[in-house]
């Protein structure tokens, strides 16, 4: 008891030998928060863009906030098993989740969730936005997307696209490219960008739809061909790489976003001192050097903000999964 006393400030202390408990009540738990690691769940294997993200933030906030925050990989069902996990955790800003537009679409591909990202998790904060980059085996005798196209017409069937999982916006950007292009493609799902890209750098699958941060370093270094940016705009970090749109498809874009949640309950103030801590962090100029790098562009916002903003997202999904047909178990 003594050793706990000495924690409150001298004035609390005197008080307290008075018997004013009142005016000395233990300071909020926010005030100490963190007093120990924090541990970042991700839903993706390292190496992809979700896990760029959650390390990237992390290591920020351990230099911002003085204790460590460790990401933790559980990769699985398209994140829904990170997912799980985050929401069952206790409400104490221990354990966080960094999660992406994935999360979004599986609230309708999935049938049986038992969460729901809208409702059972508390809105932390959003990091940033990043088009997709429709990439190729520089093997294929393709130059852009109009030789893409033609080339799958001629062949239907034969050229397979990988994605990060099924639902997320890799797959997604893909299923919608097929449509609008009138192409047959196969789609070849991984448990995250990684080993996706690692296939399709050996040749093993023909292309992606990949998010561009995780994307565009191997297209860089000539590891694969880079045709077309997913978004309505070019992007910032890479104005040389045409959109799909500036092919033939107006109406094609897809866009990835990726932030981060807290379970349901935990202290408010607690969430906007992390929400104060990432939105900092983005403004650090190394984090934007990085994030131009990767052609992300950082997307701040309030807890409440990014609550509408994911619920929109939610709501648009659901309308082009359930329009598209696709559906998991």
């Amino acid at each position: 008891m003594m050793k706990k006393l000495w924690r409150f400030p001298l004035l609390c202390r005197a008080l307290l030998g008075l018997g004013v408990v009142a005016a000395c009540a233990a300071p909020p738990a926010f005030a100490a928060y963190p007093d120990r690691p924090v541990k970042v769940l991700v839903g993706f294997s390292a190496g992809g863009t979700t896990d760029i993200a959650a390390r990237i933030i992390a290591a920020e906030l351990t230099k911002s906030l003085g204790q460590s925050f460790v990401v933790e990989n559980r990769a699985g069902a398209s994140s829904n098993l990170a997912t799980a996990q985050a929401q069952a955790a206790a409400p104490d800003g221990y354990t966080l989740l960094v999660f992406a537009v994935t999360s979004a679409i599986n609230q309708t591909l999935f049938k049986n969730l038992k969460f729901d990202i809208t409702t059972d998790f508390e809105p932390v904060a959003n990091f940033f936005l990043s088009p997709n980059l429709l990439v190729v085996n520089p093997s294929l005798p393709i130059k852009n997307v109009k030789e893409l196209v033609e080339y799958a017409k001629k062949n239907p069937g034969k050229l397979a696209f990988a994605s990060a999982g099924t639902g997320g916006s890799t797959h997604m950007a893909g299923e919608l490219f097929k449509i609008q292009a009138g192409v047959d493609m196969l789609h070849v799902p991984y448990k995250g960008s990684a080993p996706a890209l690692q296939d399709l750098i050996a040749g093993q699958v023909q292309l992606s739809f990949d998010n561009m941060p995780s994307a565009l370093p191997h297209a860089r270094a000539g590891k694969l061909r880079a045709l077309a940016v997913t978004s309505r705009e070019r992007s910032p970090s890479a104005p040389d790489i045409p959109t799909v749109a500036e092919a033939g498809y107006p109406e094609y874009a897809v866009s990835a976003w990726f932030g981060m949640l807290a379970p349901k309950g935990t202290p408010s103030d607690i969430v906007m001192k992390l929400n104060a801590a990432v939105n900092k962090a983005l403004a650090e100029p190394s984090v934007r050097q990085k994030l131009d790098q990767m052609g992300a562009i950082p997307s701040p916002m309030t807890p409440a903000e990014f609550g509408r903003f994911v619920k929109a997202e939610t709501d648009m999904w659901g309308k082009a999964v359930r329009a598209s047909g696709a559906t998991s178990e």
